[in-house]
């Protein structure tokens, strides 16, 4: 009998309030947080600013990953998961009270607060419960629950925006927000179990140290993760500015992406268990690389439909990837490792969109060709350094 069938009727409930949790969230949040960028430009922020905006948003990423590893190991994931929804409410209602670009920056360390800080949480969980290529499932599982509210609210918010105009539609997305995610705290805590699980637990002092085939993938994931940050919080404002396409369609664009996406989970899941985890990492970053050269060549609202469903499946190989991050972290310490590896990553990824930026002020295809180019980068020391399959698993032995 495997340890998922062994694990108590709680365990079922823990997963399946945490399901919810993240579809009632995530629905709330992406009505608006993908339209902050074009809101930002509206409020009077220059090209700049909105690169400064993703430059925080990603340091925000980097900074949290690892406390919010250190959290849930102390106090356990019910009272972690409680804390992280709590900060992030309270950003929403910063929005919802406060109209201007110091408010959206204010506001943009507390609604990053349940997606960054609870990441590591919700890594540790699915390695606790599934093991070897279950694990690929697990992630698999939840990705979709985290996507399927990106292809539905978008095209609902930008048809909100159109209605009732960018300021007044986005104050809206703020009140829905809330009401959402109060709700969803609330059903967290009378869902999830105080069992011995979720007692407070003392993190080791002792350092966490990265496995070298972990540090190789994290390498090729940073070259990766630039290629995507140059031109992310641009995406909308080329869809908009330069190639004409409406909110509402801006809307279906990543409605197109996420469904992409998910379509591609599935099979993904279940040829990797058969076939090398590399394979498919290097197949997702492949994508990466491809994406921004499709939106740059994008002149009509049908391109970009081909490009974002190009886009799309840069998730292709991302259960992989994120199963064998927790395949090669430490079992003792794995909040801390994915913190970690997360850490890292977000740092140096962290001035991706104000170099964008730059490029944008330079001539808007430089942001994208740059991306182009380190996606290539990361693809290659993959391909070169990451190890097989073989040595991959005397490692996370």
């Amino acid at each position: 009998m495997n340890r998922l069938s062994k694990a108590p009727a709680s365990g079922s409930r823990r997963a399946t309030a945490l399901a919810v949790a993240l579809f009632v969230f995530g629905f709330g949040q992406e009505l608006w947080f993908r339209y902050l960028p074009a809101y930002l430009r509206t409020l009077g922020a220059s090209a700049f600013g909105v690169g400064l905006f993703g430059t925080l948003k990603d340091l925000l990423d980097a900074a949290y990953a690892y406390p919010g590893g250190a959290i849930s190991d102390r106090l356990g994931t019910r009272r972690a998961l409680l804390f992280f929804g709590a900060l992030s409410t309270a950003g929403f209602a910063i929005l919802f009270l406060w109209s201007s670009t110091i408010a959206v920056f204010a506001a943009l360390f507390f609604v990053m607060a349940w997606a960054s800080l609870g990441l590591p949480a919700t890594f540790s969980l699915i390695g606790e419960e599934l093991e070897g290529d279950r694990r690929i499932v697990g992630f698999t599982v939840q990705a979709i629950l985290k996507r399927i509210p990106i292809v539905l609210a978008p095209p609902l918010g930008g048809l909100l925006l159109e209605r009732h105009g960018m300021a007044n539609g986005m104050r809206i997305g703020f009140g829905i927000s809330i009401v959402l995610s109060i709700a969803m705290l609330v059903g967290l805590a009378r869902a999830l179990p105080r069992d011995s699980r979720e007692a407070p637990k003392r993190s080791t002092a002792a350092p966490v140290r990265l496995r070298p085939a972990l540090r190789q993938l994290l390498i090729a994931d940073c070259f990766i993760r630039l290629c995507e940050g140059l031109p992310d919080v641009f995406l909308v404002v080329w869809a908009i500015e330069i190639v004409g396409v409406s909110l509402a369609q801006f809307g279906v664009l990543i409605s197109v992406l996420m469904a992409t996406a998910i379509a591609s989970y599935i099979p993904a899941a279940a040829l990797a268990g058969r076939a090398e985890k590399k394979l498919f990492v290097l197949l997702t970053y492949a994508f990466f690389t491809l994406f921004p050269l499709a939106v740059l060549a994008s002149r009509s609202f049908g391109h970009l439909l081909i490009a974002y469903a190009l886009g799309g499946l840069r998730e292709i190989g991302e259960p992989a990837r994120k199963a064998l991050i927790v395949d090669l972290s430490e079992p003792a310490a794995r909040g801390r490792s994915v913190g970690l590896y997360y850490s890292i990553r977000g740092f140096t990824v962290a001035g991706a969109a104000a170099l964008g930026g730059a490029l944008w002020t330079i001539r808007p295809s430089l942001t994208f060709i740059a991306a182009t180019g380190l996606g290539v980068l990361g693809t290659l020391w993959a391909a070169l350094f990451l190890p097989p399959a073989g040595r991959l698993e005397e490692q996370s032995s």
